[in-house]
């Protein structure tokens, strides 16, 4: 249901409690509805907890607000003035005082605090025109100061807890701020989303802090528990329309999945049993019988040969990596791949050897590999969701060499049934879906060949709370059919869900494992127990 729109409050009224407002807005691509008369309104000083499943328009509108993309119809008020939201424009929206920070939050880990700031401002300059480096570094310290984060001015990123690189990036979006009492509008895209728990609650604190200074806060996460512990109302939207406006006390975990999914569950059980089915019938005997024996081994290779065994994984079995940002954990997934390369392991799988830098090889010998950027490093965006989906299997689509679109699409739609992807047609690309659809076509294309190892690399990042059960389903089903899945995620809490025992990584080794059942806050203080022992 759409949210009820009163009459347009006076430019006083507004300015006085209302920071931003949307009204009747409406965006359609193609045959589909992404925005349909969508309207809310975002208290001053207030965080606003902006929430949805994939396609359920919320990036759409995070895009509209940014000015980035023009909506159909509607209006939109900032500072208490109404425009019509089709004249709006990235210089608008910066000028109003709408500020953005994204996941990919486009700061630079090799240049230092100092730099990075000035890159949102310009850098302080003499009389000539050159670089004043200590009256840039003035400016830092004092930005740094009034955003209360502890670090030095002429410290390198790269060396700053992946929380306060969050809080620089935030830093720099509102540093101009400061020359005036008038507050923006802060939006912040799943800024959590490869955050462990230690570090979420360091940001969610800073960002209480702001707040409670009078910076009104639009707060975009997949993370119901902190929705429900940080923000003071919440809009959810679902299938383009305001499903549920929660304030205070009605914010909860079971209002927020009513709101999203429509029901108390948030899961989508039929999809999750034809997964289930499907990859179980698709196990060979041989395979489902040797459910504990030897599916993945590494070795430390030294000057005097290889020297044991730093992990093993049994078929059927899931393990997790858990480590902070930087730690080594995505690169260990590639290595194990053969996506870049590595000379101080081996990896052995129920075939032989995959030797460094040789994919191929790898997925010949059965290793299949999700990684975290799934548009950029698994899939093609621009192909359609055929296309897809038969990478990894062209020749099961072909004849003499030539693919045959008909039998690619024929395989498609039957992927696309047992594994609960919701599209609209095979032939749509690959970017109509939403990210959880997405990712279970990349599961459906890896899960077909049978692989005897399923590399992850965050499976449910950014994708809502029925999709990530779905996936976790689709990942579960997998094991019960003899794959050994290895499994990293920033979120601890999933990797307890997942995994039967886990490895704890850092500086590109791992230190130290832990048996179940797990715990996020098991595999919590054991991680920041590891980075402070270095």
């Amino acid at each position: 249901m759409n949210e009820q729109t009163a009459t347009e409050p006076t430019r006083a009224e507004q300015a006085r409690k209302v920071a931003l407002a949307v009204q009747d807005v409406s965006k359609t691509y193609g045959a589909t509805r992404a925005l349909d008369g969508v309207s809310l309104e975002v208290t001053t000083g207030a965080i606003h907890g902006l929430m949805g499943g994939n396609g359920s328009g919320k990036s759409t509108l995070i895009k509209m607000l940014a000015g980035v993309v023009t909506p159909d119809e509607g209006k939109l008020a900032l500072k208490g003035d109404w425009i019509d939201a089709r004249s709006h424009t990235p210089a608008r929206a910066k000028a109003s005082g709408l500020h953005f920070v994204h996941q990919q939050n486009s700061t630079f880990p090799d240049l230092t605090v100092a730099e990075n700031l000035a890159l949102g401002r310009g850098f302080e300059s003499t009389a000539v025109r050159s670089i004043n480096w200590s009256a840039q570094k003035a400016r830092a310290r004092q930005v740094l100061d009034r955003f209360e984060i502890d670090v030095a001015a002429d410290t390198h990123l790269v060396r700053l807890s992946p929380a306060a690189q969050m809080m620089v990036a935030i830093a720099r979006a509102l540093q101009d701020q400061d020359d005036t009492d008038e507050r923006g509008v802060l939006v912040l895209d799943e800024p959590t989303a490869s955050l462990p728990k230690h570090e979420v609650d360091v940001l969610l604190t800073a960002l209480r802090r702001y707040a409670a200074d009078g910076q009104t806060i639009i707060y975009v996460s997949h993370r119901l528990e902190e929705v429900t512990a940080i923000t003071d109302e919440v809009t959810v939207l679902r299938n383009g329309n305001v499903a549920s406006r929660l304030i205070g006390t009605e914010i909860s975990h079971d209002t927020l999945v009513a709101g999203i999914t429509g029901s108390t569950s948030g899961t989508h059980a039929g999809g999750s049993r034809r997964a289930n089915d499907a990859i179980a019938s698709r196990v060979h005997l041989s395979h489902a019988a040797g459910f504990r024996e030897t599916a993945l081994t590494l070795s430390r290779r030294t000057a005097s040969g290889l020297e044991g065994e730093s992990l093993l994984l049994r078929a059927g079995e899931i393990v997790g990596i858990a480590g902070l940002l930087g730690s080594g954990r995505s690169r260990l997934l590639k290595q194990i791949f053969g996506a870049v390369p590595r000379d101080d392991f081996e990896v052995t799988v129920r075939s032989g050897t995959v030797p460094s830098s040789d994919m191929r090889t790898a997925m010949k010998r059965g290793v299949a590999f999700v990684p975290e950027n799934r548009l950029r490093e698994a899939a093609l965006p621009e192909l359609s969701i055929a296309e897809n989906l038969s990478i990894t299997s062209l020749s099961e689509h072909s004849r003499a060499g030539w693919i045959r679109p008909s039998r690619e699409r024929k395989a498609a739609n039957r992927l696309i049934q047992e594994f609960g992807v919701r599209a609209p047609s095979t032939i749509a690309p690959l970017t109509a879906l939403s990210g959880g659809n997405q990712q279970k076509v990349i599961l459906a294309r890896w899960l077909q060949r049978r692989p005897d190892v399923l590399l992850l690399d965050e499976p449910t990042q950014g994708v809502d709370i029925g999709a990530r059960n779905e996936i976790h389903e689709l990942v579960r089903a997998a094991a019960s059919a003899g794959t050994a899945v290895l499994v990293v995620s920033s979120d601890f809490g999933e990797l307890a869900a997942l995994a039967q025992r886990a490895v704890v990584i850092s500086g590109g080794e791992i230190v130290d494992s832990v048996g179940g059942p797990l715990t996020e806050d098991i595999l919590n203080d054991i991680v920041y127990a590891q980075e402070k022992a270095l």
